[in-house]
């Protein structure tokens, strides 16, 4: 059996019970569930249709997520998520260049490696060469006035973890700013890059090895062993190229808002929604939610 999740961006509802009946009806589903009303819905249906990707285009024009995934196993006992633009708004060496007056430059070729168009390692060896002689005060500057949370993140964290699961957060950004997110949306560890510096400048080098595309498909596997746990039991969710090894890896691959290149290498897609769609997806209500 396969369970059809359909959901929204929870600030503006727009899954209606006529297009839930009406899909149900067209896919010969079961009985429709409200998770939560005008946001998420699901029910059952025996196989996959035909045309689940021409509906899902239909529904992206109306501001609607369409999910369909098999119902056995869907609740994960792991989350494995990137920083930058998950669970954070923002791509912090963006923000650093920005800092340091050459956003615009840096952004062209973060985007660019996110896209899957450049090398993950050679483009950040790139940019961190271009934050050579930045003070290095300027990464509390950032964490302090640029960093602004994906909404549904700390209710997400809480509430796979109230139910069991482990939360880990693996970046290609810094140590610096993964130790602040995950801390304050409650991750259980975190891993990324090291930014180094020497008498208080940032020295344009980056710590050796690069976590890149490979070191979280690595992290993905040894956390899982350390916890007695299978790919199938894990949630990952990312938006550029060098999370696609990791989505690809979990039961549950998850593209929030990602590169229309990463996007389509994924089952599961997240536009519309946001990280609360990620408890959505596993069957949760909204008054499960802790």
């Amino acid at each position: 059996m396969f369970v059809v999740t359909l959901l929204c961006n929870p600030a503006s509802p727009v899954v209606g019970p006529a297009v839930v009946e009406s899909l149900r009806n067209a896919w010969g589903g079961g009985d429709a569930v409200w998770l939560a009303p005008d946001v998420a819905a699901e029910f059952e249906t025996a196989m996959v249709p035909d045309n689940r990707w021409d509906v899902w285009a239909d529904l992206q024009k109306m501001g609607i997520d369409l999910v369909v995934q098999p119902v056995s196993g869907r609740r994960k006992m792991m989350l494995l998520a990137d920083m930058d633009s998950t669970m954070i708004e923002q791509e912090c060496i963006d923000e650093l260049a920005a800092e340091a007056g050459i956003g615009a430059r840096v952004a062209e070729i973060t985007a660019r490696a996110m896209d899957g168009k450049l090398d993950f390692e050679a483009s950040l060896r790139e940019r961190v060469g271009l934050l050579k002689g930045l003070d290095s005060a300027v990464i509390e500057a950032v964490l302090a006035n640029r960093i602004t949370y994906m909404s549904g993140g700390k209710v997400l964290l809480a509430t796979m973890k109230a139910n069991g699961a482990y939360a880990a957060l693996v970046s290609g950004g810094f140590t610096a700013f993964t130790a602040m997110v995950a801390d304050e949306l409650g991750f259980d560890e975190n891993r990324a890059n090291t930014l180094l510096i020497k008498d208080d400048k940032l020295t344009g080098e980056v710590g050796e090895p690069i976590l890149g595309r490979e070191a979280k498909v690595s992290a993905l596997n040894e956390i899982t062993t350390r916890l007695g746990l299978g790919a199938d039991q894990v949630m990952a969710v990312g938006d550029g190229a060098n999370d696609l090894g990791m989505l690809g890896l979990a039961g549950a691959g998850v593209a929030l808002h990602a590169k229309p290149s990463v996007a389509a290498e994924c089952d599961i897609r997240i536009n519309h929604g946001d990280l609360t769609a990620l408890l959505y997806i596993q069957g949760y209500n909204l008054e499960g939610f802790a």
